[in-house]
């Protein structure tokens, strides 16, 4: 089959998520250079070294590069040395050998090579086929480390003369983020792999665009990929789960100078050879994260530069015609190498090096370290069990149909979320609103029990094959302050609750548990220039606080998550929020933080980020009837003074009038009409300031202990609630509309905690 059909994108989304959102893999994937492995799948066994390079040659991929990469495959044997009697590459002898040759040669890609393994199963016709492709380092956002191994699987079925593509699986950046695969692609079409920029992520490229990524079927094309959706996640029902291309898709993705011990690795007097140019260019790069005031907008967007194909010299006219139309737009032809001829080389060396992660802490934000090691291909799992490597579903699901020797996917927790932007609202007062949009930025994802980050793509992360139980989440992205919050993960296939969103299914797929992390998958992160620190002092209370949560009047709830001690949290100082805290006996406790957006304002200079955050601190955070009736004096006597604010510059605008017009008793109806309105909004402003003292008397009485007139106070709020709606609706055409609005938004808020503190239980 040469030509596929166009496909009808809901019709193709719809078959993806057949499964339902059960699982995310069917096995423990090894994406990136995890050696981790939970599969059962039947032995394997060398092919016969011929039939091994006629499956090779015939499969052979094209690789497309980024117009900025500077690390093609290559030969690492041209790098080794011996240690103890045993082969090994070092990672500055790589590096500064890598780019001594470049400048010596002249070559842009010294030693164009790629390696090919190739296993069968035992007792079944399925063969893999896997190309393995390494570069002496790799930089990208988050990791950096000597050297670079990453990997193409080719599944077919020889039991014919003619072998038949089954699964395509390109390799992403670690075991826990879904690969890029294809199921059933065209024998006649070999696969196109497109490399990502410094960190050589693998992308595919199977339809007639050959040099970009397609998630989605669109203009007559079908997608390059068949990775399935969450079809029970309404934020990522309709987009198929693999790592994909960001910087194809359109979202910006900044990268970071790698360092070590403090200085950038091209200032190391060992690496005499390594310039600045060496690395990412400059227009792409960041110092850090926190480096920036707000994300970056300016980065370049991808273009393709260097074609590999490979090598036609030798080859038979089959493999030379399957392989036509890729080298008709190669640049450079590469060596296909089997790998035993490297397998003697025992490991891959260098210092670490890491990404300081900032996570969010009371008093003083935190480092924690993302770190990242490269193992030789031959001492990982999947390099003897390929389906390993297999981690979508639907696509383990077919292939042990097909063939008994593989697995069906079992039982795997996946932790989700949609990282977006907080904006200030256009129909909120100034400063006391926010929403979110989506953040055009990619972040990156680092669990506290994983030294290993992940990046997202199209703002979506997800995290594979995390254990259950306690987990720290922390968000970070450039030019944003970070996100972080304790997430509970239950047991895969259990279907057990968590304090976080989670969906599950049971059935043939082993009962996979997806996690949502933030507030329904979604964590919204803050421009650094805009950030202030709400901490929360969970030792400042005798109570046993268990939970807390933020919602901003427009923005509605930004974060909710467990407690169990001092914790921060960043918001947009453009915002009116309400701070929840919730104890172990399930009592609620409330309270009212507005930041100042003009005298907040951070100490920044243009782009760089600011020299230091602003903070509120919340130092007695309790539970009850009294924290409960404070909040409500609190969002109340603030409304009826933005409510009172608009009617003293009414009466301002008016005095020549008023005072002309005092001793005539026929005043107009003009006249009259227009003090009707300006007692509509005082009324408004004395409903309000009648509800803060009832609230006030409630509070001081359940301090005092008195449960009964406390409760009587509550029931005079409850009623004055009303009065204040009646106010309302008269007052509403002479308010502004962000105002108006903003006090519809309070007064719901108030209705509701004016229940919750009538309902406690505690004083």
């Amino acid at each position: 089959m040469t030509d596929r059909p166009a496909v009808d994108r809901r019709a193709f989304l719809a078959a993806l998520g057949s499964a339902g959102v059960g699982s995310l893999a069917g096995c423990s994937a090894l994406g990136g250079d995890s050696t981790d492995t939970a599969s059962t799948a039947a032995p394997t066994e060398r092919v016969d070294d011929d039939v091994a390079r006629d499956l090779a040659a015939r499969f052979a991929p094209t690789l497309y590069f980024d117009a900025a990469e500077t690390w093609f495959p290559t030969d690492p044997r041209s790098y080794a040395s011996d240690r103890d009697g045993e082969t090994v590459v070092d990672g500055f002898d790589a590096l500064d050998g890598y780019h001594a040759t470049r400048r010596e040669t002249g070559e842009r890609a010294p030693e164009p090579t790629v390696f090919y393994n190739v296993v069968g199963y035992e007792g079944s016709s399925l063969t893999a086929v896997q190309y393995w492709f390494y570069s002496v380092f790799d930089q990208f956002t988050t990791n950096f480390h000597w050297h670079d191994w990453e990997v193409l699987h080719v599944f077919v079925d020889t039991a014919d003369d003619e072998p038949v593509p089954q699964l395509y699986v390109a390799s992403s950046h670690a075991r826990s983020v879904p690969n890029n695969e294809f199921l059933d692609p065209d024998p006649e079409r070999p696969p196109r792999v497109l490399s990502e920029l410094g960190s050589h992520s693998s992308a595919l490229s199977l339809n007639d665009r050959a040099d970009r990524f397609q998630r989605l079927p669109a203009g007559g094309t079908f997608a390059d990929i068949t990775n399935r959706a969450f079809d029970r996640i309404e934020d990522a029902a309709e987009i198929p789960i693999a790592y994909g291309l960001p910087r194809d898709e359109g979202a910006r993705l900044p990268y970071v100078v790698p360092e070590l011990d403090g200085a950038p690795v091209y200032e190391d007097e060992r690496l005499p050879s390594v310039t600045r140019d060496a690395l990412v260019g400059e227009a792409l790069t960041v110092r850090s994260f926190d480096a920036l005031s707000s994300p970056p907008t300016d980065l370049p967007a991808r273009s393709t530069g260097l074609v590999f194909a490979p090598e036609t010299a030798g080859d038979s006219d089959a493999d030379a015609d399957a392989n036509a139309d890729a080298d008709a737009d190669a640049d450079i032809e590469y060596a296909l190498v089997p790998a035993g001829e490297v397998e003697h080389i025992a490991a891959f060396t260098g210092p670490q090096l890491s990404f300081e992660f900032a996570v969010p802490g009371f008093v003083e934000d935190a480092i924690a370290s993302h770190l990242t090691t490269t193992s030789a291909p031959w001492s990982q799992s999947r390099y003897v069990d390929p389906a390993a490597d297999i981690t979508d579903p639907t696509h383990r699901s077919e292939l042990a149909e097909r063939y008994d020797v593989v697995d069906e996917p079992s039982a795997l927790n996946t932790l989700f979320v949609r990282v977006t932007e907080v904006v200030t609202d256009a129909d909120a007062p100034d400063g006391e609103g926010v929403t979110t949009r989506e953040s055009g930025v990619e972040s990156v994802l680092l669990l506290e029990s994983d030294p290993e980050a992940a990046p997202t793509f199209g703002g979506l992360g997800v995290l594979r094959g995390v254990p259950a139980g306690e987990h720290r989440l922390t968000v970070n992205g450039a030019g944003s302050a970070p996100h972080s919050e304790t997430v509970r993960v239950g047991d895969a296939g259990s279907g057990s609750a968590s304090a976080t969103g989670t969906e599950s299914s049971s059935g043939d797929d082993g009962g996979e548990t997806v996690t949502t992390a933030g507030v329904d998958g979604e964590v919204p992160l803050v421009a650094r220039e805009s950030a202030t620190k709400v901490e929360v002092d969970a030792d400042g209370t005798d109570r046993d606080l268990t939970a807390l949560a933020l919602e901003d009047d427009f923005g509605g709830r930004l974060y909710d998550a467990p407690l169990s001690g001092p914790d921060a949290v960043y918001v947009h100082r453009g915002g009116a929020y309400t701070v929840e805290v919730r104890d172990s006996d399930d009592e609620l406790g409330a309270f009212r933080v507005n930041p100042d957006p003009v005298n907040g304002e951070s100490d920044s200079d243009g782009d760089a980020a600011p020299a230091s955050i602003p903070s509120v601190r919340i130092d007695e955070p309790r539970t009850g009837k009294a924290s409960l009736s404070m909040f409500l004096a609190d969002i109340s006597a603030e409304t009826a003074a933005a409510v009172a604010a608009v009617d003293d510059d009414s009466d301002g605008a008016d005095d020549s009038d008023d005072s002309a017009e005092t001793d005539t008793p026929n005043d107009s109806t003009g006249t009259a009409a227009s003090g009707g309105r300006e007692n509509a909004v005082r009324g408004l402003a004395q409903a309000l300031d009648s509800v803060a003292e009832a609230a006030r008397r409630a509070a001081e009485r359940a301090e005092a202990g008195d449960r009964g007139r406390a409760d009587e106070s509550l029931d005079t709020v409850a009623a004055r609630l009303e009065r204040v709606a009646e106010r309302l609706a008269a007052a509403r055409g002479e308010l502004p509309g962000s105002l108006s609005r903003a006090t519809d938004r309070r007064l719901e808020q108030a209705r509701r905690r004016s229940e919750q503190a009538r309902a406690a239980d505690t004083l």
